[in-house]
């Protein structure tokens, strides 16, 4: 009976872990696919219909930061044109390529050198940022509030000069300038570092004859959104860390239903809209206290915006006032967030990540594969080495299930001794029972452990894959060329040799038949349950699961199937030192033994 029991809790834990994987992964996986489709047909037809004379459409914001309401007029302008529209300074970085919009010195064409759209060397580079003309309108834009006293103030319709430099590189920063008719001369220094971080510094000096007061404010304005942002395994959208309320993450629904969320006022923090793979984010001056906002806008064109406001600074005549702002925006790698988060004093930089409630175990669970990797050179091979070294750190609990399993398959006779002699007292029966798992010091449900153990790290496993850039498009040898998307190969074309190309279900890939081998294997090792539905379950469940998983990322079928091989190695000999029977062998043999018919 404890047998049967501890046989479909490890089959009910088993559809769990599909279950919640359908839910967490497939889903968003296939949203993920039609997002991506989608924003590719819509730049080639925009391309296709573009109008060079049409003029850029106008954003808007909400009245304490400046902006006008759009037009949509020009929303199918090509980014080409769209870019060539406006004067601009190039920029140009290891990890950047793209151009600072003289208009509103907004940055608002960037694209991301060492990442493309697929795995193809030759697909497009990601384009993060794109001019507010666009479809995918997406930008970043420091400016300043002023007042009747200030006169007009760098805001986004504002004309930058270029004071010094032509092109702005981790070497040659650029001087932009503008003055306006009150004697106030405002002076921005854009610098950027080898990888995604900008620093603006602007400086306002008052020659005219009496104190101005005015306010420095940011925003990151986004006009589309990803259709896949609702998925619950991690978070797209407004994010920010700032005053008490620290981490908030505003769901695009969200926002669209309150229009506005307002945080207390903060006096350090950062905040942006994040994707997946890629975020921009502000950090605003720590001089000042800010007031944060995430907001979204119906009027004119509809736009999702993270911004915020400084207290007004106050410029003496003939005196000058500075702030620095930073802005990141790029892929969200892990060592550069925390290297930023430490460097520059960022707090919580790292949280643009989402780690999830388990943080504490898939951070380390990528922190040990991605050292492994920098060891391995590979990334497969370090998910084959974390495998190893999680069943090392387990090694002393497995063992004892393993055991405790060997010791009640030894005494499998004494157990039938005791169902027989009290077959028609059952409280007598699990009475003598458990005096026999006392007597022989056998633990009953020890052989869910290595199951319960396997669940938290196949979804840690899975939240890093999933979440983590390091792990897009990683290659593993042979056919896998991304780690985190499913075995190309499918049984059903004779994997590639059959021109023919093979329904989604049906994508069975080398991969996925090796974990299901192995997983036939591991529960072969058993007896077959002696009631016809369970010995229908033990042989048909890897065949289910061979199907199930083939959709998985190719790294956690790999891990999986590594994960069993090295199981029945450990089974293998632990059985064997208990004495106990290893069925494998004739498991394996009673598949081909003709079944007796009932005459028989």
């Amino acid at each position: 009976m404890q047998n049967n029991r501890n046989f479909f809790l490890t089959i009910a834990l088993s559809v769990l872990i599909l279950t919640l994987w359908q839910v967490f992964y497939m889903n968003p996986r296939v949203e993920s696919q039609r997002e991506a489709a989608r924003i590719e047909a819509e730049r080639q037809e925009a391309e296709k219909k573009t109008d060079p004379n049409a003029p850029a459409n106008p954003d808007g914001t909400a009245p304490s930061v400046p902006g006008v309401a759009g037009s949509g007029g020009a929303s199918e302008a090509g980014r080409e044109q769209a870019v060539a529209a406006s004067q601009r300074i190039a920029i140009e970085t290891p990890s950047l390529t793209g151009s600072v919009n003289l208009t509103g010195a907004r940055i608002d064409d960037l694209k991301l050198n060492k990442y493309r759209l697929t795995v193809e060397p030759t697909s497009p580079l990601i384009e993060l940022l794109n001019p507010q003309a666009l479809p995918n309108g997406y930008f970043a834009e420091i400016g300043f509030v002023g007042n009747d006293a200030t006169g007009p103030v760098p805001g986004p319709d504002t004309v930058w000069s270029v004071e010094t430099g032509a092109k702005l590189t981790p070497t040659t920063p650029v001087t932009l300038a503008w003055t306006n008719d009150k004697n106030l001369t405002f002076k921005r220094t854009i610098s950027v570092d080898a990888d995604y971080m900008f620093t603006v510094t602007d400086t306002v000096s008052n020659a005219g004859t009496a104190a101005v007061s005015l306010a420095n404010y940011g925003r990151v304005t986004r006009f589309d959104k990803p259709t896949h942002a609702s998925a619950y395994v991690l978070h797209e959208g407004l994010i920010g860390v700032t005053g008490e309320e620290g981490l908030q993450e505003i769901k695009y629904s969200t926002v669209e239903e309150d229009k506005q969320v307002v945080p207390g006022k903060s006096g350090d923090g950062w905040l942006g809209i994040t994707d997946k793979y890629w975020a921009v984010a502000l950090v605003p001056s720590a001089k000042q206290p800010f007031q944060p906002r995430f907001s979204y806008f119906s009027d004119g064109r509809p736009r999702y915006q993270s911004d915020y406001l400084t207290d007004a600074v106050q410029v003496e005549p003939g005196q000058s006032s500075t702030v620095e702002t930073l802005i990141f925006a790029g892929a969200k790698e892990v060592g550069e967030l925390n290297a930023y988060q430490e460097d520059r004093q960022i707090r919580q930089f790292d949280l643009l990540i989402d780690w999830g409630w388990f943080y504490f175990i898939t951070k380390p669970m990528f922190w040990l594969i991605d050292n492994l990797y920098k060891l391995l050179g590979n990334f497969g091979l370090a998910i084959l080495g974390t495998t190893v070294i999680v069943k090392a750190i387990f090694f002393p609990l497995a063992n004892k299930s393993y055991k405790s399993m060997a010791k009640m398959k030894v005494v499998q006779p004494k157990m039938m001794e005791i169902r027989e002699k009290y077959a028609d007292d059952k409280m007598k029966q699990q009475q003598a029972m458990m005096e026999l798992y006392k007597t022989e010091k056998i633990n009953p449900i020890a052989g869910c452990w290595p199951v319960l153990i396997q669940i938290p790290v196949f979804f840690a496993l899975y939240k890093v894959l999933y979440i983590t850039i390091e792990m897009r498009h990683a290659p593993f040898f042979g056919w896998i060329r991304d780690l985190a998307a499913p075995d190309p190969t499918s049984l059903f074309n004779l994997f590639g040799l059959l021109p023919f190309a093979v329904p989604e279900y049906l994508h069975i890939g080398i991969w996925p038949l090796i974990m299901g081998v192995t997983m036939f294997l591991q529960m072969r090792m058993n007896p077959t349950p002696p009631d016809p539905t369970q010995a229908m379950i033990f042989t048909w469940m890897p065949v289910v699961f061979t199907f199930m998983l083939a959709s998985f990322p190719a790294g956690l079928v790999i891990y999986w199937a590594w994960n069993n091989t090295l199981s029945i190695i450990q089974q293998g000999v632990i059985m064997k030192g208990q004495g106990a029977k290893i069925e494998l062998w004739d498991n394996l043999m009673a598949l081909f033994k003709k079944k007796p018919t009932p005459a028989e």
